[in-house]
């Protein structure tokens, strides 16, 4: 069914957001799992947990416009998962792992960060304050996970130069 009016592209991306953060939540467990640091291991458990609490905030954005989310329309994240899956299990370094793990984090999170960006103009457009509102906490959160992952980035790579 083609998209026809700014209601319907707005639970389109919307219902892409929710999926979106669906497939996020997996693939930072999935990073986790791949990673020997405590340090990083333990900020994706807690990423992991905050991305439960954005999904229950999606889901109070359907609720508050009337809406169910509709089947996703791409295969962005899978993709995303499927090439990090190959080219992890291709680095044998631990180190470098490491960073490749926090530097494919970080593509994701500023990845996410647009999407709530344009959702947040949409949700104005379409008389959606309430949804704006949450999808901006949603968003804070994801700056604030974005600033944490280049702090560990900077750290392990101080780490490095000081060892070198």
């Amino acid at each position: 069914m083609p998209n026809k009016n700014p209601e319907e592209v707005f639970v389109l991306l919307l219902s892409n957001l929710r999926h979106g953060a669906e497939q996020s939540t997996k693939f930072y467990q999935e990073i986790s799992s791949n990673v020997q640091d405590q340090d990083i291991k333990e900020a994706l458990e807690s990423r992991s947990l905050i991305s439960s609490q954005i999904l229950d905030k999606i889901d109070e954005c359907f609720r508050l416009i009337n809406e169910k989310p509709i089947k996703p329309t791409g295969r962005l994240y899978e993709i995303f998962a499927e090439d990090f899956r190959k080219e992890i299990n291709e680095i044998q370094s631990p180190r470098a792992k490491r960073l490749y793990a926090l530097a494919k984090l970080d593509h994701l999170i500023n990845l996410r960060k647009g999407e709530y960006v344009a959702l947040i103009a949409a949700a104005d457009l379409t008389g959606h304050y309430g949804v704006g509102v949450l999808l901006e906490s949603c968003l804070a959160d994801k700056i604030a996970m974005g600033e944490r992952v280049r702090r560990l980035i900077r750290e392990r790579l101080m780490e490095r130069a000081m060892s070198a």
